[in-house]
């Protein structure tokens, strides 16, 4: 299997290779899974959108027919071109059955993306790639600050505007954990800020600062500080504006990764103020006392189990989207409980 490294995706998908190929595009971030299908197709399809040539096909009527891939794959174009065939929603869907022929046929013209979530290594689909050199798979995880600046960057300059640090900085609070939906916020900000030169942080608080974004940020330093009454609250309302669990989840868990490196420099000696101060990127103004505070209540033993405790909160709403609203909810209880504790303790 030809595993792409982080650095050579991008090249990739600009230019991916010409004639038959079989690409596994899957991971926790599903939004940022399905922009990469979308682009890698678009690209190999060269805006070709004939049904004759391009096949969109759900993973689950493979699985009843298994037979139908190979038959898609097989296909000749009427008209020339090249054959596409992009299978959404393979996520816990049984296609060994269906891929494994695929795998072994090496004159392959047809190019077959497969859009998938996430996959434990070793098992089903992701084994059966890793087994074979040439098929390639395409991992995708929750954006890291570089590929947030970056996302900002990109949709600012397709705006034509520019941003202020400070906007810059209440952004990377709120978004990451899933590509499709920060794209979303940063395009829904933009259209905000139209006519204007420069998004202003007032701007982020205004259109990203609402019912969706709490609201989260709120959300996950009442967690952290262990403010119940505001924790039950916050809970109530994004459960009832249909917040996604794996989106929360995911911020939840960046943030206490963040506490995690934080608290590391506290313990050498740094007082918890001057490395809020000198975080990188930016902390927002108005959460920096919020999170300095945080910082005092939580041992690094603590923040391991916590950083654990949402990252199967997060495996669970990534399968299961109504089961992890529960499950998440449980688990920042939980946490918000733990540093009470704490908070009580220090009094």
């Amino acid at each position: 299997m030809t595993a792409l490294k982080p650095g050579d995706v991008d090249r990739f998908l600009a230019q991916p290779p010409k004639g038959g190929a079989l690409v596994l595009i899957y991971g926790p971030d599903t939004g940022l899974v399905s922009e990469r299908a979308g682009l890698l197709v678009a690209k190999a399809s060269e805006g070709d959108d004939d049904p004759f040539n391009l096949v969109k096909i759900d993973a689950s009527d493979i699985v009843s027919d298994p037979t139908r891939l190979i038959d898609e794959a097989l296909t000749i174009p009427l008209f020339g071109g090249q054959r596409v065939i992009w299978i959404k929603d393979a996520g816990g869907k049984n296609l060994l059955p269906a891929v494994s022929p695929l795998i072994e046929t090496r004159d392959l013209s047809a190019f077959i993306v497969i859009e998938a979530g996430d996959l434990k290594k070793g098992t089903g689909l992701r084994k059966l790639f890793e087994n074979d050199r040439s098929a390639v798979a395409i991992a995708c995880y929750a954006d890291t600050t570089r590929d947030v600046d970056q996302l900002i960057d990109q949709e600012t300059r397709a705006a034509n505007l520019t941003i202020s640090r400070e906007a810059r900085a209440a952004l990377h609070s709120l978004l990451g954990a899933d590509r499709m939906a920060s794209r979303g916020e940063l395009k829904k900000l933009c259209l905000y800020a139209h006519g204007r030169e420069r998004i202003e942080s007032e701007d982020v608080e205004a259109i990203i600062g609402d019912a969706s974004a709490f609201e989260l940020s709120q959300l996950i330093d009442a967690t952290a500080l262990g403010d119940l009454a505001k924790l039950d609250h916050g809970l109530e309302r994004l459960d009832a504006a249909g917040g996604s669990a794996s989106v929360m989840a995911g911020q939840a868990l960046s943030h206490f990764q963040m506490l995690h490196r934080m608290r590391a420099i506290v313990d050498r000696g740094t007082s918890a103020k001057d490395v809020v101060d000198g975080a990188r990127p930016p902390i927002f103004w108005n959460r920096k006392a919020d999170i300095a505070r945080q910082l005092t209540l939580w041992p690094l033993g603590d923040l391991d189990k916590a950083t654990e405790r949402l990252g199967e909160a997060q495996k669970v709403s990534r399968l299961n989207d109504k089961l992890g609203v529960p499950v998440l909810s449980e688990t920042l209880l939980t946490l918000a409980r733990v540093a009470r504790m704490h908070a009580q303790r220090r009094r």
